[in-house]
């Protein structure tokens, strides 16, 4: 019989859809409590999946129903105090990302995590992304050879209504030192990261195209340097269409993908100089036709974009039951958040 840990949310916005919809299906995860600071908002997630208990204050929800993890999805710059009281009662903590506004606070909350014998995990989806796998196996296998380039490329216009747009109601994202694209940044450093652990030296460009008070930046474009591989980080507001491309070169070939409408596209030593150019087309073609008739199927059974998440998710719950290292681990984190600091820093600006 599979264990249930006894699972508690806090923050039931538009993101706890997803932890709350895995939760409520998972057999690893029994949904003991939500909490929101509007009891509406938290009794209508609490009907809709079947939670225990709802709450408005989580400190009382830790008393009461004293769970095992606790899913943060609260603002970012909430996280530090909630998960650091969430982890003195003894309890695992999902946050969601950015975990915290700044890499200092980053530091103090990973050591008060090191210190509880807690473990704390920052949401990396896309990373568990099926094609981001594909392209890890890849890697593994020898067949890309030794990575040289990455490049996460992110294109949308964050300024075209949404929720990022409403001067009357500020999202509070726009509050981080990134602005709108502190929303992004810890999803594009995650995956640079996972090709290219270990970085030496970053050089940014933070720009504001579209002027205005409300936004600081909507668009940045970076280059990362890890020995002699190197990394571009692009976000653009003014480039379409929308898109979430990750390509990663090495010195046998490249693959490539687009996570939000996800193919891959691989170009790899198969046959031989002549064959093998004629090989990836018929295979990428294939690949190609195959992931349009999923993507288009999945939109119309509006199935979760978040497939990367879930698989998270249940990774991170067994990994707790079985008392092992969880798939994102504390120097993942670190090294995202560290490269997030170094694109940051006014030294690396230009």
């Amino acid at each position: 019989m599979t264990t249930a840990l006894k699972s508690a949310v806090i923050g039931t916005g538009a993101i706890s859809k997803e932890h709350l919809s895995f939760i409520s299906k998972s057999e690893s995860a029994h949904l003991a409590g939500v909490c929101d600071l509007s009891r509406a908002s938290a009794k209508y997630a609490a009907n809709r999946f079947g939670a225990d208990s709802l709450y408005t204050n989580y400190n009382q929800m830790l008393d009461e129903v004293k769970p095992d993890v606790v899913h943060i999805l609260t603002p970012p710059h909430t996280h530090k105090k909630i998960a650091k009281d969430c982890l003195a009662a003894g309890v695992h903590v999902f946050c969601e990302k950015p975990i915290t506004p700044t890499y200092d606070e980053f530091q103090e909350l990973s050591n008060f995590a090191r210190s509880c014998d807690r473990t704390l995990i920052e949401n990396h989806n896309y990373c568990f992304n099926r094609k981001i796998l594909a392209i890890q196996k890849l890697i593994q296998e020898d067949i890309l050879g030794e990575v040289q380039e990455v490049e996460v490329r992110v294109a949308l216009d964050v300024r075209d209504g949404g929720i990022f747009a409403d001067e009357n109601l500020p999202n509070p994202i726009h509050k981080m030192p990134a602005g709108v694209i502190h929303d992004f940044i810890t999803h594009i450093c995650s995956l640079v990261v996972r090709f290219i652990p270990d970085v030496d030296r970053v050089a940014a460009a933070w720009s504001n195209h579209g002027g205005g008070d409300l936004f600081k930046y909507d668009d940045l474009d970076a280059t990362v340097i890890a020995g002699s591989a190197h990394a571009r980080i692009r976000f653009s507001s003014h480039t379409l269409p929308r898109g979430f491309y990750v390509t990663v070169r090495g010195s046998k070939g490249y693959a490539e993908t687009d996570l939000f409408q996800p193919h891959l596209r691989c170009v790899i030593p198969r046959a031989g100089d002549v064959l093998s150019p004629l090989i990836n087309h018929f295979a990428n073609g294939c690949d190609f036709i195959g992931s349009s008739f999923i993507n288009f199927r999945n939109k119309i059974m509006q199935n979760t974009p978040y497939e990367g998440m879930h698989k998270l998710l249940n990774e991170t719950y067994q990994a707790l039951i079985k008392g092992e290292e969880p798939p994102i681990n504390f120097q993942d984190i670190e090294r995202t958040n560290r490269l997030v600091n170094a694109l940051l820093h006014p030294e690396n600006k230009f």
